[in-house]
């Protein structure tokens, strides 16, 4: 077979791949993009430990890790902590907790194992791994939704006439359908005074948490089952998928200068 032909077929053969990893792409796009922002807010010792404990591998590449060894059972137990399910009307303080963990429970976890100093280096980088990704998802407000439809998995709609669902919406096919890259997405971030990037910063993970939630009501409320979702829906939404994405890599960069 001619190199050509081998090309053109491995092409087609990886094909599928490729559009089943766009189901999960906040999703890829949106992590990477939080990692590339938060980068710009590190301090120099900050990036220094980052750099010794990931060896010099970007935020923006090991954002997406978490989601990646969902693939293999071994880490299972993981799978809690990417999401909270909480009533509309509840806070995290007074909601159900799930015994097998969540993301607070989760991210908590992440640094408890970072600031232990009898913990290895390979377990420092791989709680690492998972708190840069378990930050981002805390700002994606379909990951602090209800648990009767999976976080808005369940929620069905149509992007531009396709089958989709609430969270998928959020999590990537807005971002994806807008067209730019994550560095891209990172390089437009709204310019922010030192005060305005402060006030970002302060407060706990569990206010975080609350505060996403209250976008969560506001998702919910902009939509009924079944509805065809298009451009209108971006131009109304998408300036707050930007803003999400922003806030969470000023405050994953507060998270890590706090550790290291």
């Amino acid at each position: 077979m001619k190199p050509l032909r081998i090309y053109l077929l491995s092409l087609l053969l990886l094909f599928p791949v490729l559009m089943n990893a766009s189901d999960d792409l906040w999703g890829r796009t949106g992590h990477r993009t939080v990692g590339v922002i938060a980068d710009n807010y590190l301090k120099g010792r900050t990036k220094r430990a980052i750099a010794r404990l990931l060896n010099h591998t970007s935020l923006a590449l090991v954002s997406t890790y978490a989601d990646e060894i969902k693939s293999d059972d071994r880490y299972d137990r993981f799978y809690t902590w990417h999401y909270i399910n909480m009533p509309l009307e509840s806070t995290y303080e007074s909601s159900d907790k799930n015994p097998e963990g969540d993301m607070v429970t989760g991210i908590n976890y992440c640094i408890s194992v970072i600031k232990d100093d009898t913990a290895s280096m390979d377990d420092k980088a791989f709680y690492l791994k998972l708190l840069i990704h378990l930050i981002g998802d805390l700002h994606q407000p379909m990951h602090v939704a209800l648990e009767e439809d999976l976080g808005g998995n369940d929620f069905k709609v149509q992007w531009h006439y396709k089958a989709s669902n609430l969270h998928r919406v959020w999590d990537s096919e807005m971002i994806e359908t807008y067209g730019m890259s994550y560095s891209e997405l990172a390089k437009n971030a709204n310019t922010l005074s030192k005060t305005e990037v402060k006030a970002i910063q302060e407060g706990s993970i569990i206010d975080w948490v609350n505060e996403t939630h209250q976008l969560t009501k506001q998702v919910y409320a902009s939509v009924e089952p079944n509805q065809n979702l298009r451009y209108a829906y971006s131009y109304r939404y998408f300036d707050t998928v930007r803003q999400q994405l922003q806030i969470a890599g000023i405050r994953l960069a507060k998270v890590l200068n706090d550790l290291f």
